[in-house]
């Protein structure tokens, strides 16, 4: 954070504050550990601070310390309004544009706070008066450790709140394999050990504790996996069929687009996975090297994020989406074989 909007925030935190702090819409382990850090430390100096999320979150991340004390929106509706309306100070971690909160969006758009955005994804929108905005962090989850020791309380970090930051860096980096995980990143992880992180623990929470079902939906994913060879792509379709018949539990699919990049020669994965209720098709973007799936994402998918790994959307059908997509491979032929 430049020095100026650093003396601003310590102004502003100079005393007691009500405070909303508000994660994307299907929050991730970056989302609800940023989240659920800058919660601890707020309300461990005073604050009155509450986590409202737009939408219920995985299974496997509620065991993080605090994450009971989440409002969701969609079911807590009237307290979560109220939360924000009579907030001081609205954090918004992990996203950068108000249309990432869905229904959310509107109440923040007429909220009186002042604004904070903490965030590392691509081409930030204005809406916060105060921003820390750094593309080249491996997770918001680190940006929140450096936020911390920039307002000159790294001494304030505890176990909790190592593990709550932990877990959002090791996810954000697919347990540090991802080109964003630079030397400084391993240097903040192995503080957060020192302060009482659990490594170990927490990689068996997120990463060890399949059900049935979502094993028998993996294998699912795979059988539908498509591999174009002369675009070094490969892309997998889900459909609300198979998600029912598998019984789908929010974060069953995570991790599934990156089978495509293991696979010998493939530069570019996405996967397609349809939502009924919304009426869209909810599409993950994932690359190696040097092709952006940002910019691939914004041009044509409504979407974006970092340049190998982003999310998109389309409200056509599944044989309009993919024909579109397909159609569009051949315009990135050189890229995507280079």
């Amino acid at each position: 954070m430049n020095l100026e909007h650093l003396n601003a925030l310590k102004k502003l935190l100079s005393s007691p504050k009500k405070i909303a702090i508000i994660p994307h819409k299907n929050p991730d382990g970056d989302a609800i550990g940023s989240t659920l850090a800058l919660w601890h430390y707020l309300s461990n100096n005073g604050h009155s601070a509450t986590i409202v999320a737009p939408n219920d979150f995985p299974k496997f991340l509620k065991w993080m310390p605090g994450a009971q004390q989440i409002l969701n929106f969609e079911r807590e509706n009237s307290q979560s309004k109220t939360v924000i309306n009579e907030a001081d100070i609205v954090f918004t971690l992990d996203f950068n544009h108000l249309g990432r909160v869905g229904q959310m969006s509107e109440i923040l758009e007429s909220a009186q706070a002042t604004f904070v955005m903490v965030d590392h994804h691509q081409e930030p929108s204005d809406y916060a008066s105060i921003m820390y905005s750094d593309v080249s962090m491996s997770s918001t989850c680190e940006m929140v450790y450096v936020l911390i020791n920039q307002l000159d309380d790294e001494n304030s970090i505890t176990p909790d709140m190592a593990n709550c930051i932990y877990t959002g860096i090791m996810t954000d980096t697919g347990s540090f394999k991802f080109a964003a995980t630079t030397s400084n990143t391993h240097r903040v992880v192995a503080d957060l050990m020192d302060k009482g992180a659990e490594g170990t623990e927490i990689h068996h929470r997120i990463y060890d504790t399949n059900s049935p079902s979502r094993l028998h939906l993996l294998g699912c994913a795979l059988k539908n996996m498509v591999i174009l060879n002369e675009y070094a792509t490969a892309y997998i379709t889900l459909s609300q069929d198979e998600l029912d018949k598998y019984n789908y539990q929010k974060g069953d699919t995570e991790g599934f687009v990156n089978y495509g990049l293991t696979l010998d020669g493939i530069k570019f994965a996405v996967i397609f996975i349809e939502n009924k209720e919304e009426g869209i098709f909810k599409i993950s973007f994932r690359s190696v090297g040097d092709f952006s799936v940002n910019d691939f994402a914004r041009k044509h998918f409504n979407g974006g994020g970092h340049t190998n790994a982003a999310g998109g959307r389309s409200e056509d059908n599944i044989a309009d989406t993919i024909a579109k997509f397909t159609a569009l491979l051949p315009l990135y032929k050189n890229q995507l074989q280079s």
